[in-house]
């Protein structure tokens, strides 16, 4: 009797509601059996529920260990800190993997090139835990006092933002990178830092990296300071295999490497902790976008693929990526943003796209 999985579903907000149905069109496409447990956050959740981040939703995933979630709106300096980065906290899902690969489409830079890139990002502290004070705040006194021993003068308004980096949480999102690369026999593993300036907070995190890298002989263990391995990547991205990072430098990368791979409509992402996991697009919520049939579903649909794997359904992953090449390759449907002239009128919308893909799934014996 095959087995039955309770999954928690988000669509989230935006183009989120239409990027999750065409995933779980590819899902259930697949042969999987699923039950899906709608639940809300965001703004849907203030809406209907009267808060951003609802228990039952973090009960369910807490329950079902596994959740598909579409992006959900996060205000730029103003209103509500992240959803996304609150949720990751609430339940400790302290890696964020975002692979990043080739994929046959024209507008990649390098699509003449192979890109397999994996950046494994620390999720929960960093300049992320969002630890900051302005010119109002009781604590702010002193801070300046050690601001202007510095040489620098607190007489016009200032904000400060603290960086918080870890030996437990370091070591454990290291381990996990290294981890993952024996697991998938992946060559090396490369720390993104910059210890040559921040010596104490990404020096820690260099230092826990070589020591952790005694552990993992067969995998080559090398650094980068960050604005060297911005240059490094553009220049020769085949050369780079396993990334792991900080939190604020994770989410940079991520956004760098897809884009030379196609852009973020290819990103797929997981949020991993030790008792359950979250998938979703590296991308946002899009919402002048939202409800036009129009945006790239692939990124979330490799999301569910991500799934799949953490689910120990390799078969029906791959199928689902092959799915996906194939119908880049024919060229028959695509969204807009994977033509070479955003203005194609050979494109279709994210559902077709869907179903195209869909229907390649179910065509594999």
């Amino acid at each position: 009797m095959n087995k039955v999985y309770r999954i928690t579903l988000i669509e989230g907000d935006g183009i989120g509601p239409e990027v999750v149905k065409a995933a779980k069109l590819c899902v259930e496409a697949t042969g999987l059996k699923v039950e899906w447990e709608e639940r809300f956050l965001g703004r849907i959740a203030q809406e209907k529920i009267g808060q951003l981040i609802p228990e039952e939703t973090l009960d369910s995933i807490r329950k079902n260990k596994v959740a598909l979630k579409g992006p959900v709106t996060t205000p730029v300096g103003e209103g509500f800190r992240s959803v996304n980065v609150e949720l990751r906290r609430k339940l400790d899902l302290y890696v964020n993997l975002r692979p990043v690969k080739s994929w046959p489409v024209l507008i990649s830079p390098f699509k003449d090139r192979k890109i397999d890139i994996v950046v494994v990002r620390e999720n929960t502290e960093d300049l992320y835990a969002g630890i900051e004070f302005n010119s109002e705040d009781d604590f702010f006194p002193s801070l300046a006092c050690e601001l202007e021993k510095r040489g620098l003068s607190t007489k016009k308004e200032k904000a400060i933002s603290l960086k918080i980096i870890s030996e437990e949480n370091s070591r454990r999102i290291i381990r996990f990178a290294f981890d993952y690369a024996r697991e998938n026999k992946r060559r090396k593993v490369a720390c993104i830092h910059k210890a040559n300036i921040l010596k104490f907070t990404d020096g820690l995190f260099l230092k826990i990296f070589y020591e952790e890298a005694e552990n993992f002989p067969e995998v080559i263990s090398e650094d980068y300071i960050i604005d060297n391995f911005c240059m490094q990547v553009v220049l020769r991205p085949e050369n780079f295999d396993v990334l792991v990072l900080p939190n604020l430098y994770g989410d940079i990368v991520s956004d760098l490497c897809a884009g030379l791979a196609g852009g973020l409509g290819l990103a797929p992402g997981a949020n991993i902790g030790k008792d359950c996991a979250v998938f979703e697009p590296v991308h946002g919520s899009a919402p002048k976008h939202a409800g036009k049939n129009k945006v790239n579903p692939i990124a979330t649909i490799l999301s569910a693929a991500l799934m799949l794997k953490y689910l120990e359904q390799e078969e029906k992953a791959e199928k689902i990526e092959r799915a996906i090449e194939e119908v880049i390759k024919e060229g028959k449907f695509l969204t807009y943003d994977l033509k070479p002239t955003r203005s194609d009128p050979t494109s279709v919308g994210t559902l077709q796209m869907a179903e195209a893909i869909a229907d390649k799934i179910k065509s594999f014996k």
